[in-house]
């Protein structure tokens, strides 16, 4: 089954199975079109609501997937139909396998230069029929911009992976994607302090539970002030049901 896109809150989110996204990914790979894939989180998808350059990064999106178990609980207080819901770090080890079986090719970009050279060595070793086709490091100063650009234009990778640094996250490809003839981009903040085990992944069971963010609030107790738009997140819920605001 193919994968379909609704709109929750006026954002795009991708109805994919578990067992299709494989199919789905390497599909996108293989189109040579420029785009990006997208995780979302609840925050995310109010950002979204508030920033049209955003927004409209993920309308051009081949795919949005949720991470947020409030996001579910949402669409399921609106009726939509059922949406799986994606552990990113676990997603990008499920499509570099996908790559891995295709022999397709790979670009890092984002990270400390140790934390970039140690991931790119743990991807090589897990998946040894990829090809890692260059790396460069985040927190680059802006003269050095055009000089990576060339440098993943010329090895056309199957996907680029974002991690940390990388000024704009999400938007970076967004904003450059005129520069590119080809590219599929993937930016997920933590891949390479996970990769480089500098920092734990989420289990699987701490995840399918929705605690994953009391363990930010544990790291950063600010976070607990993300209460107030949560609580604002619920209104705006409240709001599209009672008034059976139309949905696509």
């Amino acid at each position: 089954m193919a994968k379909t896109r609704i709109e929750f809150l006026t954002v795009p989110l991708d109805i994919v199975s578990q067992a299709d996204l494989g199919d789905e990914f390497m599909k996108i790979v293989h189109s040579r079109e420029t785009s990006q894939i997208c995780f979302v989180s609840i925050w995310d998808i109010l950002k979204a609501r508030s920033n049209p350059e955003y927004l409209n990064c993920l309308k051009e999106a081949a795919l949005v997937l949720p991470t947020s178990k409030s996001i579910i609980k949402g669409l399921s207080f609106l009726k939509y139909p059922p949406v799986v819901r994606y552990n990113p770090f676990s997603t990008i080890i499920h499509l570099l396998g996908e790559l891995d079986k295709n022999y397709a090719s790979l670009y890092l970009l984002g990270g400390r230069k140790q934390v970039l050279l140690t991931s790119e060595k743990n991807i090589k070793k897990t998946f040894p029929h990829i090809h890692v086709m260059g790396r460069f490091v985040g927190y680059y100063p802006k003269s050095m911009e055009t000089d990576i650009i060339t440098a993943i234009k010329k090895t056309s990778p199957s996907l680029v992976l974002l991690s940390d640094g990388i000024k704009g996250k999400h938007l970076w490809s967004y904003r450059k994607k005129k520069q590119f003839n080809q590219g599929l981009f993937l930016y997920y903040k933590d891949a390479f302090r996970i990769f480089s085990k500098r920092k734990k992944r989420v289990s699987n069971a701490v995840f399918e539970k929705g605690f994953e963010m009391w363990y930010e609030i544990i790291r950063n107790p600010l976070k607990v002030f993300l209460i107030f738009p949560y609580i604002g997140y619920l209104v705006i819920l409240l709001w599209y049901r009672c008034f059976k605001i139309h949905r696509k």
